[in-house]
């Protein structure tokens, strides 16, 4: 059974300890356990009670009143809440996470659509999709999700991207074009998803390579495509390799090279005059405005 800590019940759902204990004191719905030391700590199902528990209180509902609801019940109100035009980023956050931890696709993707209702692809990505990422890794980094919900959860946000790449209008002859790719030992493709993303639906021909492409594939596809940019991001931690990597890469090659990643990579990147260091997806934005000006 998958257990939380007080801290990480606080951290994830917004509860603050001391309300959490007036709560498990008052009322019948929350029973913590106990370690042979008497330190407090939660189930799973718990955990999803509460953060359902925290959406309904942060938006007027009486913990007295929720105490006599069924979870059905209360599983409702959440919905009502999380569809609400004035519902908060917080409150989707939670809504992500419990659609993770119960791995339910239909919740996510009640949400995802309304937020790009709401906000448009592109804004929803960068204002729910990768705060959310972020969130939710304090249960992956203190291994609270199963690596399968991770998996799981990741899969449903590249399936969302791709298939919006799918409905863009394929480039006109003579647009510029871009090699975008992860070297092998990366794999976490959504980052490079909303890059292809983004340069599609700004007219440039993009060459998707996916994840753990070999270097020598790469120089081969440069000699046959002929791009204007070639992009990757480094995620997991190398600092020690990036610029033997970038330097393979660049050998004999003249192509401007945007590299983007963790900042702890980007940190490493040494200065080159055809490497573009890319912190954020506006400074991406930015940068395929100015080859397709200059072109």
């Amino acid at each position: 059974m998958i257990t939380y800590s007080v801290a990480q019940v606080e951290a994830l759902t917004g509860i603050k300890a001391h309300t959490l204990r007036i709560w498990e004191r008052r009322y019948d719905f929350l029973t913590p356990m106990r370690t042979p030391t008497n330190i407090r700590y939660y189930s799973d199902e718990q955990l999803k009670k509460l953060l359902n528990f925290g959406i309904l209180v942060r938006n007027g509902y009486r913990v007295s009143k929720l105490n006599k609801m069924t979870d059905d019940q209360v599983y409702e109100e959440v919905n009502k809440v999380l569809a609400s035009p004035d519902s908060e980023g917080s409150d989707e956050m939670k809504g992500l996470t419990l659609s993770m931890l119960e791995m339910n696709e239909a919740d996510f993707d009640e949400i995802f659509e309304r937020q790009v209702i709401r906000k448009g692809f592109f804004r929803t990505i960068i204002e729910s999709i990768y705060p959310f990422l972020q969130y939710v890794g304090v249960l992956w980094t203190t291994n609270k999700a199963m690596i399968a919900q991770e998996h799981y959860m990741s899969n449903l946000i590249r399936q969302k991207i791709i298939a919006a790449i799918e409905k863009l209008a394929i480039p006109p002859k003579g647009a510029p074009s871009i090699v975008l790719f992860l070297l092998e030992g990366e794999e976490h493709e959504i980052g490079l998803l909303l890059a292809s993303f983004m340069a599609k639906e700004m007219g440039w021909n993009v060459y998707y390579l996916g994840y753990g492409v070999p270097i020598m594939n790469i120089k081969k596809v440069v000699e046959i495509a002929e791009p204007n940019l070639l992009m990757t991001m480094f995620v997991t931690p190398k600092m020690q390799k990036i610029n033997g990597f970038i330097s393979s890469i660049l050998e004999d090659c003249e192509v401007p090279f945007a590299i983007s990643g963790s900042q702890e990579n980007l940190d490493a990147v040494d200065d080159h005059d055809l490497v573009i260091r890319i912190s954020s997806p506006h400074d991406f934005k930015d940068e395929l405005y100015r080859i397709q000006k200059n072109l």
